[in-house]
């Protein structure tokens, strides 16, 4: 952001918006673009790119100020223009002069300001260039405020308690520094909320919106900025809405999770110690907004091992979407089955879901293949190795180290530690290398991290050429630790063998030595017991107190730290001592190795039975800054059996005891640096879960990562109650050592254990590690405090709930529960007992079965206990906690919400459901059992409906309800009939001793249902294209359309069904037809070459399911084959089918669409004129699951000099007419001509006069212009009188012959009926038309922005001489162009007198107009059925076109009268100017050319001639008008309600007469030129002469010239001025009143028949006025008989004047306006039709007598102006 360092300095919020949820950044619309960024940016022009405007701010008077203009050509050519300097002084530029830039290259100019005064400044530079012009504005400001933003904000949705935000741009758009202040009320908070911005800079506001309700907030924030501290308002609105969040594991397939109830269990399974496992879960959002949440572990009462982690503890879920949340799980504890819950909570803890995690945990397999190396015997100076397979079983890897220094041992492991993975084996090498005759014996062991150790015996036999020891074998070692076990190790074997001869010893069956049972007193001898690891590895009476076997051989110091050894010579050696606790004298042999810094001496010695031997260690380092570790290895052994000679007995034979002493050092200088130990550590911080006074132990992993040697001390000063082993030691690059810990924790509290690791004697390398441990208790949670409540249940029936107990400890414990004998009938529970893991909350049904209607409390005990606490012959140490069950027997009822469903309107063959509500009112739950009944009604055979399967079907119909609660029971339907359903769902009670319902089934709901199919039908149709000039009735009849709905609107047959949906089914080119419908859709005809015959059909849903539907043509219904499975023989109908399909003469376009009920689409069918002759193709409508129709589209083309009237059909009928008719209407066949020529046709009526002789002479059928021509492209109307004599159906063939072309045979049918017979059923008169009733108003030619408000107007049933008018609009509803509109009225029918007003005229853009359509009836009654045609230009191609036919007139007058001269000595004459050249002539004339041939010449003289502008082709619009007129007597005999609603135009014969007469032009010839009005119409006296033009001009100018000099006439005009208002006298006032009385006599009429009558008129009133106003003498004055005379002549002549036709129309003409105007005020919305009347008070009754005379004239025909007391109603607009 621009300037954002300088509004981080200046900007400041009181107020911080902290919101735990992610917010997300609505984008804002920019409210207006600045000035300040204009000028930033840069336009093109013409590939100079230049900036649009240059401003000027922080001006000031006096000075001059320059802004630089750059120019860059950003195009690949060289640009040249030119600029014209600033008009105004202010601002100067450098001198114009032309610009040439380079492809790239830019130009700098300068520009010079120079204020004069404090005001705006503008102005521009105008650069020239040969494509045009283009001008960059020069602008200087005054300073001013101004900030600009967002009038209105729409911040997203928003959860409660969350927090969202939306951003807008605060720009400021003035020229000085502005401070801004916001204030906005909560939940909103605008940051920051105030601060400074300098001018032209911006910043980004930030709208936070934190509501804490679910409510619609709409505020108002205010923005104060500026020294006078001015305000501006934006709106600020948003929508706050509770979240809803469900947990859902995606693919769980944990058995337990359906067993415990739990509806949210992740499990993770068996997962390896120290590994990591990934899942997740998705939180789910059911609502419309962003919902925060967070993730919460529950709550810890004890010490637990954290296994389960989730790094997202809050988050947001988007709207009515996902969010994946990461658990993990890492366990530590080998065999520990770990089980957490987490808690999601959205924001505000609304609500809150449950999650439980389960997983286990799963170690090394780690076993050697023998728990031995035996190396049998081995001479001094030579080694053995022997192979040794370790195997890990599981498939987790194992860490394993074997405790033996191999430097410094005969026994050699080659890979004494590594990593063994899982599921493998490896082979270790164990070389022995004896230096000493002896036996050799160590048992060595093998650590494993996160396992037990295991422990190898390794032994061999060592001789020399002088001592030969007895060689030890596997049966001896086993025998040794059998006599160990008895205390007979510590008698040497000589003494042994003594006792066993003189039987104080014994042999038993093993072969071991045994006392004697005297000495045993009964008991078994002792043999070696089956130690636990652990505990064989700690009591070794080093590292605990406790040993399992005494020692045989003590050393007084195991482990020695030398410390620090930088003086390598003055290192002072370890004395020792070595004790002999046996009985017999040892030999004993410490392993000195040469290279090895450390050496005991003496090496070798023989020690007496229970003495010691004094024995010192040097350390004799090689070098200084090292570090030295070892561990010296000593063996003992009897020195007996240095020889095997001094061996008596091989039973006695005691293997050597192995002990070692570890040491360390260093010789690192003081101040010297220590090797920086690189290591990881691996512990887990929590001691395995025990019971109190149980020994736990834990593995520790420190691995050596770096390039140096690592020594290590474990310091457990600190902290005694834990033993670590070994707690010192060294590491080697890369290696590793296992460390063993153990406690025994003797309370449950959680103890604090800190050891310190100290590495490489440095303290500086010293680790605190920090552990803790507890004992487990044996505690079980129940909940509910003990106590369980149950619902009222129904007698009978069983009512279930779940009762959680928790184990809140980290060791599993046994369950069982108790319940009492007499309430085992009432009372179970599931599971009874088993197993709670640590830290689970096990979910247990239980199960009430009341027997009555009575209150229950019943009791039960928990026992629960764990196996470690249960010694064989010990009852197990438990707990009992007891249990309150509490419930209660009820009884109920099933009802539903709703008894009559409506499931609506169902697809035959589809399925549908629906819910059903059903709610249970009683206090219980209840058990149900449903059955449902069918009823079939509507036009079908009952018997055959009986033995319809049911169609409905129910999701379930057994089930429990709870009790005042509801189930919603899902139904199915799939009805198989278009007829109505109805369902009857009944219910029945079951119990649980019967689970049959009972007897009495009782009626819950009733449903019904409406099978139906796809409906859809045609509300509309035009033409285009060469079907243009086809009326909308004439397109029904050729499209069949009527029938075409008739067949849509019924059932599709089975046949019809085969494939509901539109595929490929057959390997024919000609496909199979399934639908026994087939009808034509005739395209009409045109002639070669011509544009295509388009229809634009409007296809309507009509029903209340949305409808798919596809035109299908042989091609989309033929499967896609292999070239060689095609059939090459094809008949002449394939192929005529494929040169249509091929050249694609038919095409639809959609074929296929999707309407939504009530939903229309316009669908263009297409026919193309290139091939003369006529074209057919079956085309299938196809509705999806409904109607399959055939079309069979028809089109003919022809020649262009062919004469032809394009027939519909060879039969026509006319409209059935009564018998007894004085005088039959006339009615209408049309003859399309379809061709590009003239056609004059004739109509044959011998067989009409055959059909007269026959009815005894009398005309049945009567053509009355049987002669006529046709243009291309239109219509004729041939009129006709059908004229029955009976009541029956007349038939006859009559041949229209053609001239020039063919002739058809044409077949008329008429029927007669009897009124009297038929009577109502006879609704033959009534005006209905197939597009009377359909129709969409909008439906127009393809590119036309042009729609009428009435596609078609029906003026009904109306008598002879009437007037009918009706109102409509044109609409214009394009938002550029206007439009311009012609009507032609003119009709080939010579009866119809048809007028529009206005003929022609101009719509806006957007706008809209009225028009009016006025229908003048004949004499003779007839049929009507006018199709008028209204021509629509575009205004802009409109003007284009006669601003260039106005150049072409203008360049032909004058090349008309423009010559050229020849002569070439003209230059020689003298006197004579030089000739001056003119303009091009309308042939252009091109320089000389290279020669050409004739044909080229031609070709391009054709193309130089200036052709004469072709007028736009303009836009159709059909407007069909239909009525029927009667005569008077018919029209009160059937329509006498109707009479008063018609207007009777008298003097409407003689006008029909002279219309008649006047001379009509074709549509063919001159459409600007056909009129059928009363008078001459403007667009008439637009298309006449310039010679007329110009008289009726000069005739005009000499009598406006005379009556301009006429004083007359000005005196006429200044009198009608003062005229009175004749109508509203609301107007009234008393200078009109005073003037009324000076300058005109009371009683004037503004309209006067006749000079006679207004003399006479005036007369009478004046009489009347002086009698009324008049002072008169006495009340009881009589009029004299001159005055009563006066009187009643002025009444008779009144009622004259009102009998008179032209008074009549005069009023009729005077109303019709009236309500017209009305109408299209109203249209414009300046009046409001349905207001409320307003009350307006009139003047005194003396105002209204002086206007009484006045108002007189007009008051008998109109009852508005009516005397009233003082007021009256009228309605005006609001």
């Amino acid at each position: 952001m621009a300037g954002g360092k300088t509004l981080s300095q200046r900007c400041f919020s009181p107020q911080t918006c902290v919101t735990r949820t992610k917010m997300v950044t609505v984008p804002i619309r920019r409210p207006v673009v600045s000035t300040l960024r204009k000028h930033k940016e840069r336009s093109t022009f013409w590939g100079i790119e230049v900036a649009e405007t240059v401003y000027w701010h922080r001006w000031c008077l006096g000075q001059e100020f320059t802004k630089h203009l750059t120019l860059k050509n950003i195009c690949l050519k060289t640009q040249k223009l030119r600029f014209r300097p600033p008009a105004t002084r202010f601002f100067i530029t450098v001198f114009p002069q032309p610009i040439i830039l380079s492809p790239g290259m830019s130009l700098t100019l300068p520009i010079i300001f120079r204020p004069l005064e404090k005001k705006k400044y503008e102005d521009s530079i105008l650069f020239e260039k040969p494509e045009g012009e283009f001008s960059v504005a020069l602008c200087a400001k005054l300073p001013r405020f101004s900030l600009l933003f967002s009038e209105s904000i729409q911040l997203p949705p928003c959860a409660v308690y969350d927090c969202t935000w939306a951003s807008f741009i605060l720009h400021n758009d003035g020229d000085v520094y502005t401070c801004f202040s916001w204030e906005v009320s909560t939940p909103f908070n605008f940051i920051p909320s105030r601060g400074m911005l300098d001018p032209g800079q911006e910043c980004s506001i930030k709208v936070t919106f934190q509501p804490h309700a679910a409510l619609v907030h709409d505020v108002s924030a205010t923005c104060s900025f500026g020294e006078t501290q001015e305000q501006k308002s934006m709106r600020l609105t948003a929508v706050a809405k509770y979240p809803h969040l469900l947990v859902n594991v995606p693919g769980d397939s944990c058995e337990e999770a359906g067993h415990r109830h739990f509806r949210d269990v992740l499990c993770f399974g068996s997962v390896a110690v120290g590994s990591t496992v990934e899942r997740y879960v998705e939180i789910c959002n059911m609502s419309v907004v962003n919902a925060p949440f967070r993730i919460e572990r529950s709550k810890e009462l004890m010490l637990r091992d954290c296994d389960f982690s989730c790094d997202v503890t809050q988050a947001t879920v988007s709207a009515a979407g996902k969010f994946l949340v990461p658990f993990c799980f890492s366990p530590r504890i080998v065999g520990m089955d770990s089980v957490d819950y987490f808690t999601v909570a959205p924001a505000g803890n609304v609500t809150h879901s449950v999650l439980k995690l389960t997983g286990s945990c799963k170690g090394p397999g780690v076993s050697i293949q023998h728990p031995f190396v035996y190396f049998s015997c081995v001479n001094v100076g030579e080694s053995l190795t022997q192979p040794l397979n370790i195997t890990n079983t599981a498939d987790v890897p194992a860490y394993y180290q074997f405790d033996i220094d191999c430097r410094q041992s005969i026994f050699y492991v080659d890979c004494p530690c590594g990593i063994l993975a899982g599921m493998s084996t490896i082979t270790l090498n164990v070389t022995f290398q004896p230096t000493y005759p002896m036996i050799y014996y160590r048992r060595v062991v093998c650590l494993v991290h996160h396992q037990e150790p295991l422990f190898l015996d390794l032994f061999g036999t060592c001789h020399s050429d002088t001592m030969k020891p007895e060689i030890l074998k596997l049966k001896d070692l086993t025998r040794y630790r059998t006599h160990m076990a008895r205390g007979l190790t510590f008698y040497p074997p000589d003494i042994l063998g003594t006792m066993l001869r003189e039987g104080k010893l014994l042999l038993d069956e093993n072969g071991a030595l045994t006392l004697p049972p005297e000495m045993l007193e009964g008991k078994a001898p002792e043999e070696y017991p089956l130690l636990d690891p652990m505990i064989e590895y700690f009591h070794d009476g080093v590292h605990s107190d406790l040993t399992v076997f005494p020692p045989h051989v003590n050393l007084s110091t195991k482990e020695f730290d030398f410390g620090c050894c930088a003086k390598l010579q003055n290192i002072q050696p370890l004395p020792f001592c070595l004790t002999n606790c046996t009985k017999g004298k040892i030999t004993v042999k410490w392993i000195n190795k040469p290279e090895s810094p450390f050496q005991v001496d003496p090496d070798t010695c023989d020690v007496p039975p229970l003495k010691s031997m004094a024995f010192c260690v040097t350390f004799q380092p090689p070098q200084l800054n090292s570090l030295y570790a070892a561990d010296l290895e000593g063996f003992a052994f009897y020195k007996v059996l240095r020889n095997y000679n001094n061996i008596e007995e091989p039973t006695t034979i005691c293997p050597s005891w192995s002990f070692t002493i570890r040491l360390r050092g260093h010789t690192f200088e003081p101040g010297r640096q220590h090797f920086i130990p690189q290591y990881t550590l691996d512990c887990h911080k929590v001691f395995p879960p025990v019971c109190q006074n149980t020994t736990t132990y834990c593995s520790m992993l420190l691995c050596n990562t770096g390039t140096t040697a690592i020594s290590f001390h474990m310091s457990l000063e600190k902290c005694p109650s834990v033993l670590v082993k070994p707690h010192s030691g060294f590491i080697a690059p890369g290696a590793h050592q296992i460390l063993i810990l153990s406690t025994c924790p003797q309370d449950t509290s959680v103890q604090q254990h800190s050891l310190s690791l100290h590495l490489n004697f440095s303290p500086s390398f010293t680790k605190e590690i920090i552990l803790q441990s507890s004992a487990e208790p044996l505690v079980l949670l129940l909940e509910g405090d003990g106590s369980l409540y149950f619902k009222p249940t129904c007698v009978g029936l069983s009512s279930s709930r779940t009762f959680a107990i928790k184990n809140s400890t980290r060791l599993p414990m046994f369950f069982r529960w108790k319940i009492q004998q007499s309430d085992k009938k009432l009372l179970s529970v599931q599971p009874a007992e088993g197993t709670i893991l640590p830290n689970e909350a096990l979910a247990q049904t239980w199960t009430f079965t009341p027997n009555e209607q009575i209150k229950y409390l019943l009791r039960a005990w928990v026992t629960v206990w764990r196996d470690q606490e249960i010694p064989e012959d010990k009852a197990p140490e438990s707990v009992c906690y007891p249990l309150r069950v509490i419930g209660e027997g009820a009884l109920a009822t099933l009802t539903a919400l709703e008894e009559q469903v409506d499931a609506g309107s169902i697809l035959v063959g589809r399925t549908q459901s629906c819910e059903l509500v059903l709610l249970n009112n009683g206090a219980c739950s209840l058990k149900y059992i449903f059955s449902v009944e069918q009823t079939i009604t509507g036009p079908c055979d009952p018997e055959e409906v009986a033995s319809d399967t049911l169609a409905i079907e129910l999701d379930h119909y057994r089930g429990t309800i709870p009790a005042r609660g509801k189930i919603l029971l899902r139904a199915t339907f799939r009805v198989a009939r278009r007829l109505h359903y109805t369902w009857t769902v009944f219910y029945a009670l079951s119990t649980v001793k019967a689970m049959e319902p009972l007897v009495e089934k009782q009626p819950v709901c009733s449903v019904t249902a409406t099978g139906i199919y796809p409906s859809v039908c045609i509300t509309d149709a035009c033409g285009t294209g060469s079907a243009r000039g086809i009326s909308k009735l004439h397109l029904w009849r050729l499209f069949s359309l009527e029938t075409l709905n008739k067949y849509l609107e019924r059932d599709p047959t089975p046949q019809e069904l085969t494939f509901r949906v539109p595929t490929r089914h057959s390997t024919q080119r000609r496909p199979p037809v399934y639908t026994p419908v087939m009808l034509d859709f005739n395209f009409g005809a045109a002639p070669v070459g011509s544009e295509p015959s388009t229809m634009v059909l409007m296809l309507q849903n009509s029903g209340v399911m949305t409808v798919n539907w596809a035109f299908l043509f042989p091609s989309d219904q033929k499967i896609d084959m292999e070239y060689w499975a095609e059939n090459a023989e094809f008949d002449p109908s394939e192929l005529h089918q494929m040169r249509i399909q091929d050249n694609r003469l038919f095409s639809i376009c959609p074929k296929a669409g999707n309407l939504l009920p009530g939903q229309e689409q316009t669908v263009h069918l297409s026919h193309r004129h290139n091939f003369i002759g006529t074209d057919q193709l079956p085309v299938l409508l196809k509705i999806s699951h409904g109607r399959e129709i055939l079309l069979n589209f028809i089109g003919v083309t022809l020649d262009l000099e062919r004469r032809y009237i394009h027939f519909t059909s060879t039969k026509h009928v006319f409209t059935p007419i009564a018998i007894g008719t004085f005088d039959p209407p006339k009615q209408v066949y049309e003859l399309y001509n379809g061709g590009a020529t003239k056609v004059f046709y004739e109509i044959q009526v011998d067989a009409l006069m055959k059909v007269q002789e026959e009815n005894h002479h009398h005309a049945v059928f009567l053509c009355l212009n049987p002669k006529g021509e046709i243009g291309p492209g239109l219509t004729a109307h041939t009129e006709w009188i059908f004229s029955p004599l009976e009541a029956i159906m007349y038939s006859v063939d009559v041949p229209i012959h053609i001239l020039e072309g063919d002739s058809a045979l044409i077949t008329f049918q008429g029927t007669g009926y009897d009124p009297h017979v038929m009577r109502e059923a006879a609704q033959f008169d009534k005006v209905v038309s197939p597009v009377s009733a359909l129709g969409s108003a909008k439906l127009t030619e393809p590119g036309l922005a042009v729609y009428l408000s009435q596609p078609r107007i029906c003026f009904g049933n109306i008598p002879v001489y009437s007037k009918c008018s009706r109102l409509f609009f044109l609409n214009n509803t394009s938002e550029k162009e206007a439009i311009v509109f012609t009507w032609y009225t003119g009709t080939s029918n010579a009866m119809v007198v048809l007028n529009i007003v206005p003929e022609t005229g101009i719509v806006p853009a957007g706008g809209s107009t009225h028009c009016v359509l006025t229908l003048h009836t004949s004499e003779n009654p007839c049929f009507y059925d006018v199709d008028l045609i209204c021509e629509i230009f575009t205004q802009q191609p409109l003007d284009q076109y006669k601003k260039e036919l106005k150049e072409w007139e203008t360049e032909k007058a004058r090349q008309a009268v423009e010559f050229t001269i020849t002569e070439k000595d003209l230059h020689l004459k003298k006197n004579v100017k030089e000739h001056t050249r003119t303009l091009p002539p309308i042939k252009n004339n091109n320089a000389p050319n290279p020669p050409a041939s004739r044909s080229q010449r031609r070709q391009t003289e054709t193309r130089n001639v200036w052709a004469k502008p072709e007028p736009p082709l303009p836009f159709l619009m059909h407007l069909g008008v239909t009525a029927r007129s009667h005569s008077v007597d018919d029209f009160l005999d059937n329509f006498s309600g109707e009479m008063l609603q018609h207007f009777l135009y008298r003097q409407l014969k003689t006008t029909a007469a002279r219309n008649n007469a006047s001379d009509k032009t074709p549509l063919s010839d001159s459409k600007s030129k056909r009129r059928t009005g009363l008078a001459p119409t403007w667009q008439e006296l637009a298309n006449c002469s310039k010679q007329e033009a110009q008289l009726v001009t000069d005739v005009l100018s000499t009598v406006i010239k005379g009556l301009l000099e006429e004083t007359q006439f000005h005196e006429a005009v200044v009198r009608s001025i003062a005229e009175p208002i004749p109508y509203f006298c609301q107007f009234w006032s008393e200078e009109s009143a005073k003037l009324h009385d000076k300058k005109q006599s009371p009683g004037t009429s503004p309209t006067t028949p006749s000079p006679e009558v207004s003399a006479k008129e005036k007369a009478g009133e004046e009489d009347s006025r002086r009698g009324e106003v008049s002072p008169s003498g006495t009340s009881d004055a009589v009029e004299s008989l001159s005055v009563i005379i006066r009187k009643e002549q002025f009444r008779e002549e009144r009622e004259a004047i009102l009998r008179m036709p032209a008074y009549a129309n005069l009023t009729e003409l005077v109303l019709d306006n009236t309500i017209q105007n009305i109408l299209v005020e109203a249209s414009r919305g300046e009046v409001v039709l349905t207001a409320r009347p307003r009350i307006i008070a009139l003047p005194p009754l003396l105002c209204q007598k002086l206007f009484q005379a006045f108002v007189r004239p007009l008051s008998c025909t109109s009852g508005e102006m009516k005397d009233s007391d003082r007021q009256r109603h009228i309605t005006l607009p609001s």
